[in-house]
């Protein structure tokens, strides 16, 4: 029997893929379930280029803007959502549509996630206050494989390292070679990603950025900074253009500088995203540097929807 289809638009931000994902949804009776870890949180619609209400009434939209600011939203409990929303699609006959720019979100959802136990909290303690020299000693000791690859001074991941190990008894490479929970292998994906002129590429991010700032995003962040229960370190806040206007709400930069910086950060972003969508997914994802959305919907379909 046919495994049941699940398509698949990603790239770098401003690349086009929520149009796509709308026009290939409309077409197709399509469900549009967002993989975009800025996207998930409710407090930065504009910010986070969510689709506008009028977008989520044409076509069904999931998991755009289903979590509060002050929750995180880690990979396992997107790919635990996004399981769920693409589960009740084709229990409909519909079509889901997964439509993102985080690959870590995507690689979980497909690939799963490496079920690496709780470590014990009295060996946590006993790790963390260890000092980095004397942790990486330990783990060469306990995982010589591990303590190899990982730089003496990386303080966090020699302690993980070191910590799973002396939890679990297994090493971290150990657990991360299971994974478990991906959809991969029961599903028919349609993957396309989108990588295009990277000229007009970065002329749609700096566009759309000054669209943002100009209808409500700096309203949208003056109100995020105003929540006490949304910890300084929190997921939401890290939002690409969020610590630009947030400094000049600050009065500690001008309007014009907030919009350079933030114009850089949302440049350097594309280019992160475009680099891991050209390289990382497997070398059968059709890739196609369309820039016009009629075309690429044509693309799609004569490639992946026969």
């Amino acid at each position: 029997m046919a495994l049941p289809r699940v398509a698949l638009i990603a790239g770098p931000t401003a690349s086009g893929k929520s149009a796509l994902a709308m026009a290939i949804a409309r077409r197709h009776d399509g469900v549009v379930v967002n993989a975009d870890s800025a996207q998930v949180y409710r407090d930065l619609r504009i910010l986070s280029a969510r689709p506008s209400p009028d977008d989520e009434a044409a076509v069904p939209h999931r998991l755009f803007g289903h979590i509060d600011g002050a929750d995180i939203c880690s990979a396992a409990r997107w790919a635990g959502d996004a399981r769920v929303a693409i589960a009740e699609a084709h229990a409909a006959g519909q079509l889901p549509v997964l439509v993102g720019g985080t690959g870590l979100y995507l690689r979980t959802l497909l690939d799963g996630i490496a079920p690496v136990p709780e470590v014990a909290p009295a060996i946590r303690a006993e790790v963390r206050a260890l000092p980095v020299s004397v942790a990486h000693a330990r783990l060469a000791v306990a995982d010589p494989a591990a303590a190899m690859h990982l730089a003496p001074a990386d303080t966090m991941r020699v302690a993980r390292a070191l910590e799973v190990k002396l939890s679990s008894g297994r090493t971290l490479a150990e657990w991360q070679a299971r994974r478990v929970g991906g959809i991969g292998e029961t599903v028919t994906l349609l993957p396309m990603i989108l990588l295009p002129d990277r000229d007009w590429l970065f002329a749609r991010c700096d566009a759309r950025l000054a669209a943002m700032v100009a209808d409500g995003g700096v309203d949208e962040v003056r109100a995020l900074l105003a929540r006490r229960d949304v910890p300084a370190d929190a997921p939401v806040r890290m939002a690409i253009g969020m610590r630009e206007i947030a400094a000049m709400l600050a009065g500690e930069i001008s309007e014009a500088a907030a919009l350079a910086q933030a114009r850089l950060a949302t440049r350097r972003y594309a280019k992160r995203q475009y680099t891991w969508f050209r390289n990382q997914p497997p070398v059968d994802w059709t890739r196609t540097n369309h820039n016009e959305t009629n075309n690429i919907i044509h693309f799609f379909e004569s490639k992946l929807l026969i």
